[in-house]
């Protein structure tokens, strides 16, 4: 049970607002054994400044990819996010601090957003999944160090195309801690640099989709020396997706929809390596994703997907227990996953 999710909002005039989502993973959390985890993904006041802008404060997730800020299982392809927006852009990212969003009066169809948020713990970072483990989440964050984030976004007629970008500090620490583990303090101190771009071109028909992101450490070097996290300085993703509506090809003029689709993503996690970091082949990925989807009513959605999975060899001086005490590592991996979803 992958999650359930349960939104909470209220109105209380007509320029503020409440948002609140809490999430239960993993279908359960028993103390002292492997669980799920029960968190709020969002909670913020919404400020109405007008017709066309509005403020927000508190936990939120930024605009950044395509299913970071609208992510239920409704809105993608497949029983798992688009794996891109899983290890380079960390899905689901939210973090403390307020955001500005507004829609274009001159150019219709354009909307943006920037917003000033806490930063990522470096600590945290692992190899195998890049920045994901360093997301603060609102509990215990630090604003020693900040990040700021914006995007731009671009609907008109059957086409979406959005860049976003995120620059913020990833150590948060005292002046005293940074200087004994010579690392940099202040707010932006060992920034991580997020990009990326995305299309979807959709008609009733089919739908293609697009996404790349980059992500820079310039400072990588340092926070190996700090943490021995073997970060990287650099890494990416992206994937490409084509989906055809089945029974509208067969002229069907109902609610229903059965989608056939596919997805193929390349990730590399260590594209680029400090002097001292050591090179881990299984970081450098590829995906090929194919399932179909059906939807018998708005907001339902049954999904049947086939996952194959490719990675390079593993570093064996990166290897603690080696077969035959732990399980034998395959670069090549397939998955068969049956799953439902719903969204109201």
């Amino acid at each position: 049970m992958t999650r359930a999710v349960l939104f909470v909002g209220h109105r209380f005039n007509n320029r503020v607002s409440l948002v609140s989502e809490l999430e239960l993973e993993d279908a359960k959390i028993e103390g002292g054994e492997a669980g799920g985890e029960f968190n709020l993904e969002q909670l913020y006041l919404r400020f109405n400044l007008n017709a066309s802008h509005y403020l927000t404060a508190g936990l939120f997730i930024p605009r950044i990819g395509i299913i970071n800020e609208n992510h239920l299982p409704t809105t993608f392809n497949g029983n798992d996010r688009p794996y891109t927006e899983k290890l380079v852009i960390p899905s689901t990212w939210r973090e403390m601090g307020i955001g500005f969003y507004g829609t274009s009066s001159r150019l219709t169809g354009l909307s943006y957003s920037a917003a000033l948020i806490n930063g990522l713990n470096a600590s945290e970072f692992e190899s195998e999944s890049g920045i994901r483990a360093g997301r603060q989440g609102g509990k215990m964050a630090t604003a020693t160090n900040l990040a700021i984030t914006g995007s731009l976004v671009y609907n008109t007629g059957d086409l979406r195309a959005g860049i976003s970008a995120y620059y913020g500090g990833s150590t948060g620490l005292s002046q005293r801690e940074a200087d004994s583990l010579l690392l940099d303090n202040g707010a932006f101190s060992t920034p991580v640099i997020l990009t990326e771009a995305n299309i979807i071109y959709s008609k009733p028909l089919f739908t293609l989709k697009t996404l790349g992101a980059i992500i820079s450490i310039p400072d990588a070097k340092k926070l190996n020396r700090a943490y021995a996290g073997n970060t990287a300085s650099m890494m990416f993703g992206g994937y490409f997706e084509a989906g055809i509506n089945l029974l509208h090809a067969f002229n069907y003029k109902g609610d229903q929809k059965l989608d056939l689709f596919a997805r193929a993503e390349i990730i590399n996690l260590n594209a680029e390596l400090p002097d001292n970091g050591i090179s881990n082949e299984i970081n450098e990925k590829t995906f090929f994703i194919t399932g179909l989807q059906y939807f018998p009513a708005k907001g339902v959605v049954i999904k049947a997907d086939y996952t194959l999975r490719n990675t390079g060899e593993p570093n064996s001086d990166l290897i603690i227990n080696p077969f035959p005490e732990a399980l034998p590592y395959y670069k090549s991996n397939g998955f068969f996953n049956i799953g439902a979803g719903y969204s109201f």
